[in-house]
């Protein structure tokens, strides 16, 4: 990721953009041929022969375009005709992020192929599903598995829609009217790229559309982010339902040698705020005078490289971690035992309201069994079997299969078919 927004290649991309600019101009016979020839065999460039001219002329296109001139001589004045610096600039920055985003799309895929390979590894692991940090119902760890992976599913179109989004070049002049430099030579040099023209423009593309994929990137790594805030709180100690794995020869704390922290997700979580920041410079970035000022430019520089190689960074970390992240299903098992039975509390509500209970009356008997079980610590079932209602309407055979865990289970597979396919 980090060669894409290297000097060499965008110094390439702005080659190539001059040059397809002159193949334009040329089909039309608005330069000469041979003029065009002599320019592709001889131009190029040299970076620090760049930043020399730089130092002293303050100006990055300039400073380009002269160090191109210096090897292809009188020919250069065919070179950059019609053109303003902004049209080398906003193209080839379109030609870096479609780069940059078509290496995020193929990492965010691997992340949703682990996260499905573990989805249908933990299928019929069963754990306790948590609201507010409490303990709720039984689900399965692939459960959890195809949430995400369906989330990153949507990231990868997200990220994909954000490529189609930023894919757009302009080649219209100072202030986008074209006074100088026809449209079929925006047009032509956009499709030899792989961009579109933008439909109207200034003097730039307009960075609503940049504001757009930065965002993606945020909502990508606040995926990332979510994932991993519930693998931290998994690893802890009174949990410790998964683990990121510890590898030998791996210490988790100068001071206290049995430490195994969570230092990938922590890792990942800080990086999502990094990139939810980079979101909110490039939203800043859509306001700009009149046809143009460069307010956005300094800041683009910044954050175009890091937000891309952080999330970049943040999706190869979290495979790795998922790839061989450990899970416990005993611990699972373990924990969800703890309350005695009270995760079964609203199969018993809804099978006494069936037998006529009113609700508000259902809710009050199991509330009441379920507090004395927690507070006292006790079987909730056998606090249950006690009540007078209870036995009233439930034939203790009845009565039993509701604390089977199977009926929370039997649309796991259906679930399963909705995120994967059959």
């Amino acid at each position: 990721m980090a060669k894409i927004w290297e000097a060499e290649n965008r110094f390439r991309i702005w080659l190539d953009i001059e040059l397809l600019a002159m193949e334009a101009m040329a089909e039309k016979g608005w330069i000469p041929a041979d003029a065009l020839a002599r320019v592709r065999k001889n131009a190029r460039f040299d970076v620090r022969r760049i930043d020399e001219i730089e130092k002293k002329v303050k100006h990055d296109v300039i400073a380009f375009l002269t160090s191109v001139a210096e090897h292809i001589g009188d020919d250069s004045r065919f070179l950059h005709v019609g053109m303003t610096s902004s049209d080398v600039l906003d193209t080839s920055f379109a030609v870096q992020m479609r780069q940059a985003l078509t290496r995020l799309v193929r990492e965010a895929e691997k992340v949703f192929e682990v996260l499905k390979r573990r989805a249908f590894e933990h299928k019929d692991t069963v754990m306790i599903g948590r609201t507010h940090g409490i303990h709720a119902e039984p689900i399965t760890f692939g459960l959890k598995m195809a949430l995400w992976a369906d989330e990153m599913r949507r990231n990868v179109v997200r990220l994909r829609r954000a490529r189609d989004v930023i894919s757009v070049g302009k080649l219209s002049g100072a202030v986008g009217t074209f006074a100088s430099i026809d449209p079929f030579v925006e047009e032509y040099v956009c499709r030899k790229l792989g961009l579109k023209p933008a439909p109207a423009s200034t003097q730039i593309v307009q960075r609503d559309r940049h504001a757009e994929v930065f965002s993606t990137l945020a909502i990508v790594g606040s995926s990332l982010d979510k994932f991993a805030t519930e693998i931290r709180h998994l690893q802890r100690t009174e949990v410790l339902e998964a683990e990121e794995y510890f590898s030998e020869g791996q210490k988790g704390s100068s001071a206290m040698p049995h430490k195994r922290n969570p230092v990938l997700s922590e890792n990942i979580s800080g990086l999502s705020r990094l990139l939810r920041g980079y979101a909110v410079t490039a939203m800043e970035n859509v306001a700009l005078w009149h046809e143009r000022d460069i307010s956005h430019s300094s800041a683009e520089r910044v954050i175009a490289p890091d937000a891309t190689i952080v999330l970049d960074f943040a999706l190869d970390r979290f495979r790795g971690l998922m790839d061989k992240l450990l899970v416990y299903p005993e611990r699972m098992r373990k924990n969800m035992d703890r309350t005695r039975g009270l995760v079964f509390s609203q199969r018993v509500l809804l099978a006494l309201a069936a037998k006529g209970l009113s609700r508000e009356s259902a809710y009050s008997v199991v509330q009441k069994a379920a507090m004395e079980a927690w507070s006292d610590e006790k079987d909730f079932s056998s606090l249950l079997w006690k009540d007078r209602e209870v036995r009233a309407l439930l034939r203790r055979k009845e009565f039993d299969d509701l604390f089977d865990i199977g009926y929370y289970l039997r649309n796991v597979d259906a679930i399963f078919d909705r995120v994967f396919g059959g």
